[in-house]
């Protein structure tokens, strides 16, 4: 097998194409004056078009289910949770305060019911309960919650609650929250829970219960499909919000508006200009295939690379991009086992040999340590082709 190890490809596309990097400090407008900190992010690419404060630590109230509802789609992607699988509601889940869906001890709801009552209802109690099923605790669940923010490089984030109830060292910024979203959006399918306004839970039942959005943008914003409020009396009014138009994604996160009206009016605000200012090329959806690498003593002894994200350009209207090069570098001396969704190459778009692009590959799927019984016949078959 010939390694398919830096591969070059040159896409002609059409005109010119500026650094991410650039686009913040291009912008002087004032988008979030009256919030404590703000972010807009393109969210293909990750350039940031405007912030505030992105970087100051503040509590993030219910925004943080945004995590809870990352590490629920993974494990939902691998295989560790599936959609129709009941969930049981502890004791301990059913007595949290705040935001919830009235669960009783014991009751059970499907992963599906307790997500629509994270992503439109912000439950707390469904939290907790995912946060059980998931890690075997709520503590083990924090714990996971706050090694993933570590593995997405997020220094100034930390979880002590799914929740996001009021707590000692609870924390994130804007930055941080659109790092999170971004990662979240890579599961298409979560905007189905968070792009929905209204639904119903225990809907053949006397119990039936009503869940409205707590994002009205859901509604009143052509596009907005997520993706989170926040609201305790620390934090004030927050939201991390999700649009996509014209085939562009973009992210909005605001901590700390006085009201709620204001908070979506400084979030509406952000999305107008991102819309009115910039637009995206979209060259690769998620997992796209881009090549193919050897596993060393592998149950599988090949194994596809796939894009772990959509990848897009971004420029400012009225531009357009050509002569990018692309260059897909996959692993050499890859040993078994392999997981689903480890990294197993890199791709990179630069242009003029500045990076624009820097994406990781991933594993399609599993390759296990292969038996000793395998390993043998693929040797005997070695030697039958050497002697022929």
């Amino acid at each position: 097998m010939k390694r398919l190890v830096s591969l070059m490809l040159i896409a002609l596309l059409m005109a010119t194409i500026f650094a991410p990097s650039g686009f913040a400090r291009e912008s002087s407008a004032d988008l979030a004056d009256n919030v404590k900190s703000a972010i807009l992010i393109e969210r293909d690419t990750g350039s940031v078009l405007y912030e505030k404060n992105s970087g100051e630590q503040l509590p993030p109230a219910s925004m943080t289910k945004v995590m809870t509802m990352l590490l629920i789609m993974e494990a939902i992607d691998e295989g560790k949770l599936s959609w129709d699988e009941k969930i049981r509601t502890s004791e301990y889940a059913a007595s949290m305060g705040g935001s919830q869906i009235f669960l009783e001890p014991g009751e059970e709801m499907t992963t599906k019911q307790m997500l629509q009552g994270i992503a439109i209802g912000s439950g707390n109690d469904a939290s907790v309960a995912m946060a059980e099923r998931i890690a075997g605790s709520e503590e083990a669940f924090v714990e996971m919650m706050n090694k993933k923010a570590k593995e997405l490089g997020l220094k100034n984030t930390q979880f002590q609650n799914p929740t996001g109830l009021s707590a000692k060292e609870h924390y994130s910024t804007a930055h941080d929250m659109a790092i999170m979203a971004k990662e979240l959006l890579k599961y298409e399918k979560i905007t189905d829970f968070t792009g929905t306004y209204e639904a119903y839970l225990r809907e053949d039942t006397d119990k039936k219960f009503w869940l409205v959005n707590t994002n009205r943008l859901v509604r009143f914003y052509p596009g907005v499909d997520g993706l989170k409020t926040g609201f305790t009396s620390e934090a004030k009014y927050c939201l991390t919000a999700t649009a996509e138009k014209d085939g562009m994604r973009v992210i909005a996160v605001v901590f700390g508006a006085p009201t709620s009206k204001e908070r979506n009016a400084q979030v509406t605000k952000m999305l107008d200009f991102a819309y009115s200012q910039y637009k995206t090329h979209p060259m690769y959806e998620r997992n796209h295939v881009l090549g193919k690498v050897e596993v060393s003593k592998g149950e599988k002894k090949m194994v596809e690379a796939l894009t772990s994200e959509p990848i897009s350009l971004l420029t400012k209207k009225g531009e357009s991009i050509k002569e990018i090069e692309q260059k897909i570098t996959l692993n050499k001396n890859i040993k078994a086992p392999v997981q689903k969704g480890d990294q197993i190459g890199t791709l990179t778009l630069k242009k003029n040999g500045k990076v624009l692009v820097e994406s990781p590959l991933v594993a399609k799927e599993n390759s296990n340590e292969a038996s000793w019984w395998t390993l043998f016949k693929r040797s005997m078959g070695y030697f039958q082709k050497l002697n022929k």
